[in-house]
């Protein structure tokens, strides 16, 4: 397996590599305009940002605030860790993938060509937030570590375009089904038996 970086993603999905549709393939049923999409995570994530801030006040008693650059300490690691995420799902692949960014839209995403099971492509999307949001987020608030609380917060509100393909995946696809990427959408078939 090779992990390809391929710079910025221009906006055209041609662009992107990929391989055939396979045969009797189903698109997951998802937002397609790109722009609003990102809007709509982007909206989103602050919102989830929002609440687990509340939280980390709630559980440090307001003192948070004397140890604030603690807590931005924390966020401009999480941010460092944006590209060490995208290499986490890449890791989740067998075969070669690809790395995109479009920064303007606050986007970093990968594209692989395997057949994936459903398990497989639930843990391929979670991997990186259980990595770098949910373990340093419940390990800060356990501390009393806001250093650890803004990775945390960050790497779970970063990932709501995970969690999208997650929850798409679980509604959408059967038992049985193989699930692959196409562009910038993702797909589910029934292999022949």
């Amino acid at each position: 397996m090779r992990i390809h970086y391929m710079g910025k993603y221009n906006g055209d999905e041609a662009s992107l590599h990929s391989l055939p549709h396979r045969q009797n393939y189903v698109a997951f049923k998802e937002i397609q305009d790109i722009k609003k999409f990102a809007i709509f995570l982007n909206i989103l994530s602050c919102l989830i940002a929002f609440i687990l801030l509340a939280i980390d006040c709630l559980v440090f008693h307001y003192e948070i605030i004397d140890k604030i650059w603690q807590l931005e300490a924390g966020f401009l690691i999480a941010i460092v860790l944006m590209l060490p995420h995208e290499y986490l799902h890449a890791l989740c692949f067998k075969e070669d993938c690809y790395i995109y960014s479009n920064l303007k839209q606050g986007m970093l995403f990968v594209v692989g060509f395997e057949d994936l099971s459903k398990k497989r492509f639930i843990w391929l999307s979670l991997c990186p937030n259980v990595f770098f949001g949910f373990i340093p987020y419940i390990l800060g608030l356990y501390l009393h570590n806001p250093v650890l609380t803004g990775i945390g917060t960050i790497g779970i509100a970063g990932g709501v375009g995970d969690y999208y393909n997650v929850i798409n995946c679980l509604i959408q696809v059967p038992k049985d089904a193989l699930v692959y990427m196409y562009g910038m959408h993702t797909y589910w078939y029934k292999p022949k038996a």
